[in-house]
């Protein structure tokens, strides 16, 4: 009864405006929701912050598959080429010339017993080498016709296969590869043919590059090589004089072993002070290259 009479006494004090709603529209302040900055510079710091996580996430991707690549076995590299025959070069007469100081080389570098060189001739005028899959390696006559001595091309065939003995070829590749299909992935094209391609074609694998770090450690061991086999280094950083000279005949006819091998005076300051650093005598008795290997 109580409870009747009190709802009975609010819906009467409703009706006749004892109870009214108050309701007020006050002004906000100034700031509330918004922000000084321009809306461009806010998409630019977010677009920013999203580029790079995604550079860090490819990084991350390439470096995982860099420690995986070293850890495949050279077996695998050496199946890999043999099934795909177009991967590497057409037998030479002149391999035969060259593969028995590639073996002197090898043996003198201390190669996995695993690990076995071949040596391809290229009838080219271009100026360069190249370290390929499974131990090939791949030397044109336009940079061997232009070295002054055996010395000098013992220390460009080292350097090669420094690449192949510390597996720069597939870890390149290998991250390459990676950071290809991961960029693939976020535009969302299907890279996987591309990338197989790349590892089966001859012309890609001639141009495979190799960071700073990797040209360092084939320069120290190409270089020890030389002395190894000769009792000093005479003949081994005329190399890069060679590749300098070359490259000064036309800015257009750039020698391709300067732009897979990056020259830098740095490196050759480098090897130098090894040279002094080891002791080891950079003169010495050099042998002429074979006639069949000199430039007309």
């Amino acid at each position: 009864h109580g409870l009747d009479s009190g709802l009975k006494a609010a819906i009467q004090g409703f009706t006749q405006g004892r109870c009214a709603l108050e309701y007020s529209n006050p002004k906000l302040p100034e700031g509330i929701n918004t922000t000084e900055e321009h809306p461009l510079k806010e998409f630019a710091v977010l677009s920013g912050g999203v580029l790079l996580v995604v550079v860090m996430g490819v990084t991350a991707l390439g470096f995982s598959a860099d420690l995986l690549a070293r850890r495949i076995p050279f077996s695998f590299e050496q199946a890999m080429v043999a099934s795909y025959p177009g991967s590497v070069p057409e037998p030479h007469p002149v391999d035969a010339v060259l593969q028995p100081l590639a073996g002197r080389i090898a043996e003198a570098m201390d190669l996995p017993e695993d690990m076995a060189i071949t040596i391809h001739y290229q009838d080219s005028e271009l100026v360069n080498a190249a370290a390929t899959f499974g131990g090939h390696i791949i030397l044109y006559r336009g940079l061997v016709s232009r070295l002054p001595n055996v010395n000098t091309l013992t220390m460009v065939m080292a350097h090669e296969i420094a690449h192949i003995k510390h597996r720069h070829p597939i870890r390149s590749i290998g991250r390459g590869a990676v950071v290809w299909l991961s960029l693939m992935a976020l535009v969302g094209a299907d890279g996987g043919d591309v990338a197989f391609g790349a590892v089966t074609d001859v012309g890609t694998l001639t141009l495979l590059t190799f960071d700073r770090a990797q040209e360092q450690e084939a320069d120290r061991e190409a270089l020890a090589a030389v002395n190894a086999l000769y009792g000093h280094t005479a003949g081994a950083l005329d190399l890069y004089e060679v590749l300098l000279e070359h490259s000064s005949e036309s800015v257009e006819d750039l020698p391709a072993f300067l732009s897979t091998h990056p020259l830098t005076l740095d490196r050759t300051r480098e090897l130098k002070a090894m040279q002094t650093d080891l002791g080891w005598s950079a003169t010495g008795t050099t042998q002429a290259l074979p006639i069949g290997l000199r430039q007309p």
